[in-house]
């Protein structure tokens, strides 16, 4: 059960904060964070939404997807490899029918160019996975996250 009082600032935690507000009469919103770039959320056709935006459970992919590229970035720019391009997909996986139907599994495929070695890449991902994303940390007590990734189309498990 989650409590319904307000949480007490604390100078050791930073804070975070998100505002929604309600696009139209039906599940359409617009959430602006700390950053202050509005991005749109709405629900399904088939439950009334309007597919004006992405969907919430998207949007944790996408925030997952996000945390892991700009620490694969920052690390292997560290380590003076050339990045040309960078893309990277994310499937996640969810119990069909279930209520909730959190992540089960999500698997990260990166897909990178440039002159770069392999084994720095790896090591990259998995300081990303295992030690800096706070979307994994986040993530992984109810999912189990994988990841295979490809440098100049060439696949590495």
């Amino acid at each position: 059960m989650l409590d319904s009082q307000p949480i007490a600032e604390t100078p050791a935690l930073n804070k975070m904060t998100v505002e929604l507000v309600r696009v139209d009469d039906a599940f359409h919103f617009e959430a602006l964070g700390t950053s202050n770039v509005t991005q749109h959320i709405d629900a399904a056709t088939d439950i009334g939404g309007h597919n004006a935006g992405a969907r919430p459970m998207e949007m944790l992919l996408m925030g997952l997807a996000g945390c892991s590229a700009i620490d694969v970035i920052l690390i292997l720019q560290k380590q003076k490899q050339v990045i040309e391009d960078f893309k990277l997909s994310v499937d996640g996986f969810r119990e069909k029918g279930a209520t909730p139907a959190p992540f089960q599994q999500i698997h990260i495929t990166y897909r990178l160019k440039g002159e770069l070695n392999p084994e720095r890449v790896k090591r990259a991902i998995d300081l990303s996975m295992d030690k800096y994303c706070s979307a994994t940390a986040q993530l992984r007590p109810s999912a189990t996250i994988t990841y295979s990734f490809e440098i100049n189309d060439e696949v590495y498990a």
